[in-house]
């Protein structure tokens, strides 16, 4: 093997040498400048930390002020927001005063209603009350009214009875002066007549021949007043036939008594007997449909039937 062998020329090696220390010398140039680079980028960036730091030491005074002013405006808010808190409650409490007022004024007004329709209901009442101490005093009137008419009606009945009584006392008066008046010999031949009269006038068949009122056909003569007759007839009320006027016309006898003329239409029954008009208490009253002639020796036996006329 064959040592190849080659020789560099010192100009190459020189060329080569510059270059290398060329290039060390840039490369320390270059880090030269790079450290002093480094050093003013230091500088530079402790220039603006210093200045930073004087930045924030002037920053500060107005950072204090700005959270001054914020804290200032915080309370600003705070007093705002108390004080909207505080007119929301002024608010609330003026509103729940005006519930609370109008609450009071629907409860006066409605108490007031209440009153009213008590008043009312009152003065109904009173109206009511009234009106039937009214109609009360109309009827305790009209009781008076009816009461004092009652008491005139009785008035006059007791004075129409009283004028009876005294008419009829009057007539009796009349009829006993008349009587005492008349001549032995006129009461002898009306007695006389009676005896004659009566004597023709009984029956012997007196269920056969007497006959009622309805059997005739009904009763057609006078009528005594009710008065009268509850006053003066019946059978509290007797007399005797023979001392009375007495007359036989149209052949039926006939007598007066009490001012009326009576006429009898039915013969007597036998068991009467022949005198029965002079020893006899009889009396004269209305029975069903008619008047009728009682004799009170036999109660409870039918009467005979007689007309009145005045």
């Amino acid at each position: 093997m064959k040592r190849i062998g080659f020789v560099i020329p010192i100009s190459i090696l020189s060329a080569a040498l510059a270059a290398c220390s060329f290039g060390y010398a840039q490369e320390s140039q270059d880090k030269k400048q790079e450290q002093n680079k480094g050093q003013q980028q230091k500088q530079e960036n402790q220039g603006k930390q210093n200045q930073g730091q004087q930045h924030q030491q002037q920053a500060q005074p107005q950072k204090q002020q700005a959270q001054h002013e914020q804290q200032n405006q915080g309370n600003q808010q705070k007093a705002q927001q108390q004080e909207q808190q505080n007119q929301n409650k002024q608010q609330a409490q003026q509103q729940e005063q005006q519930n609370q007022n109008k609450q009071h004024a629907q409860q006066q007004e409605q108490q007031n209603q209440n009153k009213q329709q008590a008043q009312q209901h009152e003065q109904q009442n009173q109206n009511k009350q009234q009106a039937q101490q009214h109609e009360q005093q109309n009827q305790n009137k009209q009781q008076a009214q009816q009461q004092e008419q009652q008491n005139r009606n009785r008035q006059q009945a007791q004075q129409y009875e009283k004028q009876n009584q005294n008419k009829q006392q009057q007539a009796q008066y009349q009829q006993r002066g008349q009587q005492m008046q008349r001549s032995q010999q006129q009461q002898h031949e009306q007695q006389v007549q009676q005896q004659q009269v009566w004597r023709q006038h009984g029956s012997n068949n007196w269920d056969n021949d007497h006959r009622n009122w309805q059997q005739r056909g009904g009763y057609s003569g006078y009528r005594i007043p009710d008065n009268d007759l509850r006053s003066y007839y019946g059978s509290g009320h007797w007399f005797r036939i023979y001392s009375l006027p007495f007359m036989y016309q149209g052949g039926y006898p006939r007598f007066q008594y009490g001012g009326y003329w009576f006429t009898v239409m039915d013969p007597y029954p036998d068991y009467w007997g022949n005198d029965w008009y002079q020893t006899d208490d009889v009396y004269v009253a209305y029975y069903g449909d008619g008047y009728y002639l009682y004799n009170r020796r036999y109660p409870g036996r039918p009467g005979i039937a007689i007309s009145i006329s005045l």
